[in-house]
């Protein structure tokens, strides 16, 4: 992996209130930038608006030196997302979703059998999603990011509804996406405890 993601002068409104103006960033492989900010500043929402699910006011994205803009599809088979919604199909089972979702974007040479087994779902994994606690359904969306083939992570508080083993690997699974040539960013209110620096950008 050797891509690079570049924002600047993002601007986003929230009805009449602007949640942030002239924000700018790049990010390498191997590099992880964590979104600060005081619940409601708007760490979603750039989140989101990084993804192409929310329209900016102002700014330009690049992936590789081209706006995301002149082909957002290519550019959403090279991310993954992990938030507070999973985005999964709730009368599917999580083995029946990883295999939809291999259809969206590049996966690895993995099981998503044993993708899931990994994350603690060996017995959930044929169940409906909708009987899943909220603990096991993030931990779903996490093999979701495991087992993709992509560059970059955006992750919106990946640590909520996991117990301390549960964010444990989500650490060692990230710092494991960024060895290998990875990207991620994370809004969080937690500091991050991992083997490389962490970039942050407060949003006020």
């Amino acid at each position: 992996m050797n891509h690079k993601l570049e924002a600047a002068d993002l601007t986003l409104f929230r009805g009449e209130r602007c949640l942030f103006a002239g924000i700018g960033f790049a990010l390498a492989h191997g590099a992880v930038l964590a979104l600060k900010g005081a619940n409601g500043s708007g760490k979603t929402s750039l989140l989101r608006a990084l993804a192409g699910l929310i329209d900016l006011e102002e700014g330009t994205i690049k992936w590789d030196g081209r706006p995301v803009l002149e082909d957002p599809q290519q550019f959403r088979s090279q991310f993954v997302w992990y938030g507070h919604r999973t985005g999964f199909k709730q009368d599917l089972t999580p083995l029946e979703n990883l295999k939809f979702d291999a259809m969206l974007r590049p996966q690895r040479d993995a099981s998503p059998r044993d993708v899931l087994c990994s994350v603690g779902l060996e017995k959930q994994m044929e169940l409906p999603m909708r009987q899943l606690s909220a603990g096991q359904q993030r931990r779903a969306a996490l093999a979701r990011m495991l087992i993709a083939d992509v560059p970059l992570w955006l992750m919106d508080e990946p640590f909520t509804n996991l117990d301390v083993a549960g964010r444990e690997f989500v650490e060692a699974t990230l710092g494991t996406h960024l060895t290998r040539g990875g990207m991620a960013i994370i809004a969080t209110h937690q500091a991050l405890s991992l083997s490389v620096p962490v970039d942050e950008l407060v949003i006020q």
